[in-house]
Formats: C-alpha cells, structure tokens, sequence
C-alpha cells in the first residue's frame, strides 16, 4: 500500500510540475515584444505608454537613433516594428523618395515649431541682410520656410512642399541658410533668429514662451501632427492598434503637458486637426 501511495503522490507530481511548465511557457508565448524607434527625447512619454500596455502582455522596446534618416530605414528593412517621430509631411515625402510603404496607425502630437533668438525680441526688430537658419531636410525647410510667411518676412508661391527657389518676396534681404535640424538651436550665436522644432528645442533648453514667433494650430496644421508609423502591410495589426489606444489616452496627455512644458500637445485633443 505504501509504494502504491508514494507511485501516486509521484505521478501526481510531475502532472503539477507538467502543467506549472505548461502555464509558464503559454504565459510567455502570450507577451509580445514590439520595437519602436525614435529620435530626440520622446522616451519618456513611450516609456508611460509602455508601462500601460504592459499589462496587456505587451512589452514595448525603445530603439533610439541619432538623426531623422534612420527609422523609417530600419522599420522598411524590418528592423524594428513600429516608429514614433516623424510628421505626416515628412512620412509622405520620405516614401516618396524611397519607395517605402510607411504609413499612420494613429496621431501622438502637434510640435509647433518657433523663432528663437539671443539678439531680438520680437519679428518687427528683424532688419534688412539679418540671418535666419532653417532646417535642411525638405518637409523641415519647408515648414520653416512658411512659418516665416506667416510671421510676415517672406512670401512664397502655391509649392506644396516649398524651398528657397520658391520665395517670390524677401524685402528685408534675409540671408536664410538652411543648417542641419540638430543644429539650428546651436547655431543661434552667429545668427539674428533661428527657426528651431520643439523636439531640438525641448533638448537645447529654449523656452517656448521666449520665442520671437511661434506656429498657429490651424486645419493647415494636419501635414505636420507626428504620427505612429508601420509598414503598410502592419496597419492592421491588431497589438499595434492596443499601443495607439493605449497613447490617445487621458493620463498620456498629461505626461505630454509635464514632459514637454508646452513645446508639444496631444494631437488627438484638437478638433481641427482631425
């Protein structure tokens, strides 16, 4: 009888240990890891959005590259899954020139770019010959470019996506010189103003309420929401939609206002950009 009950209690055993095993790996089969790439200081708000969907069984992991040209190129090669730092404009201007299949799974912020400058206060003291940096990058100079329209500096023609060539009327002379994005804040001692993103003046410590111009949110505002990117065939993908929810939500808008100080806003909140 004795060894009968221990055949038992053995054989009891290895079932509980089989199925503790069995429960283990069907727990770690369920998590899905999903690669989103960024630029910039935008960490923090993804790392909040992670702690979120991590309690669906999703574990996001933030991959970070040093300038603009690289996300897309790793989500196009497979890289990583997903991208968090480009605008509308920009994603449609990178596809086209490199025959990508990028696309928006769903807004995150509108980053109203501004003139910053060490020697003037506001535009009216701008004066004929003064210099003015802008980014580089097409859809960056472009933006910069009708920012300075809009503050009265400049005009330009119907060009959807508008460069030097493209100013019909420059009556103060301005010396615009386009400068990589990174180094437009940088560049503010040798120049009387220059035309910042937030993303580079959040990390270059500019205070938004000190800039000389800022943008207007307006419906013209759309190209220029930062988006969540996938690969065309992903858009459906069902995890990536639980991280979109998980970002579009009321306690992420918060970490956005306490993050960034106002130089971003939760893009979903305004009407007219949607």
């Amino acid at each position: 009888m004795k060894a009968i009950f221990l055949l038992v209690v053995a054989t009891f055993s290895l079932f509980l240990l089989a199925g503790c095993g069995s429960n283990s790996s069907a727990s770690s089969t369920k998590e899905k890891t999903v690669k989103i790439g960024i630029t910039g200081s935008d960490d923090e708000v993804l790392k909040a959005v992670a702690k979120k969907v991590k309690k669906e069984g999703i574990n996001i992991k933030i991959v970070e590259f040093s300038d603009y040209s690289q996300p897309n190129t790793a989500l196009d090669q497979g890289e990583i899954d997903l991208n968090a730092f480009q605008t509308v404009i920009f994603q449609n201007d990178w596809n086209k020139k490199h025959k990508t299949h990028i696309v928006s799974i769903g807004s995150t912020v509108i980053a109203p770019m501004a003139l910053y400058s060490k020697k003037i206060k506001k535009v009216s003291q701008i004066k004929n010959g003064d210099k003015i940096a802008v980014a580089n990058d097409a859809t960056n100079e472009a933006r910069g470019l009708t920012l300075l329209e809009s503050a009265g500096l400049i005009k330009l023609d119907n060009a959807k996506v508008p460069g030097l060539k493209d100013i019909t009327e420059n009556k103060l002379n301005l010396k615009i010189t386009p400068l990589d994005a990174a180094q437009t804040a940088k560049s503010m001692d040798d120049v009387t103003a220059s035309v910042v993103n937030s993303g580079v003046a959040n990390d270059s410590k500019l205070d938004p309420k000190t800039a000389v111009y800022r943008e207007k949110i307006t419906a013209k505002s759309k190209p220029y929401v930062n988006v969540i990117s996938a690969n065309k065939k992903d858009k459906d993908n069902p995890t990536y939609k639980k991280i979109v929810k998980a970002y579009q939500s009321k306690d992420i808008a918060k970490v956005i206002k306490n993050e960034f100080h106002g130089y971003e806003q939760p893009a979903w909140n305004y009407k007219v950009l949607n």
